[in-house]
């Protein structure tokens, strides 16, 4: 049933390839300013933050055994020292980061994954592994871009470098987590659906920042 699983979601999120959109190709391009860098750091932490919270309730609504372990792998990667959320503010830092208020294309995408924690566990690891399959390219185009660009340092890109290396594996988890449930295949479609709909919304946001 792997195949199966992927190929729907995969489908499902054909048209919210994340580097695909206009944002990213700015960024692979060398083309965002530092504000546009800046405002991007203050959004993306609330996802960031929000993440390590998504994973323990999860891990709580599910038996235990190998389905909760893998949850639970993936959240370790998370905490751990130094904490992915701690490299993230490395990167927020570097571009002077402040606290602004959350946006509303950043709350819907918050909100998003809560939505799958109400809809279930299938629903929330299709959801998961619907960032999550994308994640890997995605920072390390980020990473090669920051360091080629924009003149970023190692502090500055470790958060993506250290995505680039264990976002695969997440994916792979969370993919054979969401097999051994046995979903129902029009769940975990409209649950990937949903979630690349809201990262792109999130970009889209980002590209109005710009304008």
């Amino acid at each position: 049933m792997t195949v199966q699983l992927e190929t729907t979601m995969s489908t499902a999120l054909e048209h919210y390839q994340l580097l695909n959109h206009p944002f990213y190709r700015r960024w692979e391009a060398g083309e965002l300013s530092r504000d546009e860098l800046t405002h991007y750091a203050e959004q993306y932490r609330f996802f960031e933050t929000m993440l390590p919270t998504f994973l323990e309730t999860l891990s709580e609504k599910l038996p235990e055994g190998p389905i909760r372990n893998s949850v639970m792998a993936n959240l370790e990667d998370e905490v751990s020292p130094p904490s992915h959320l701690e490299l993230f503010e490395e990167f927020a830092y570097s571009y002077d980061a402040s606290n602004p208020e959350i946006s509303p294309a950043t709350r819907h995408l918050v909100d998003s994954y809560s939505q799958l924690l109400e809809r279930g566990s299938a629903s929330s690891l299709a959801g998961l592994w619907a960032y999550e399959s994308q994640g890997a390219a995605i920072a390390d185009s980020k990473a090669v871009s920051l360091i080629q660009h924009y003149n970023a340092g190692s502090e500055a890109v470790a958060f993506w470098s250290v995505h680039g290396s264990v976002e695969g594996d997440h994916a792979r988890w969370t993919l054979e987590a969401l097999e051994a449930l046995n979903p129902d295949v029009e769940e975990v479609e409209t649950a990937a659906t949903l979630i690349g709909g809201a990262w792109w919304s999130f970009l889209d946001e980002r590209e109005s920042f710009a304008a």
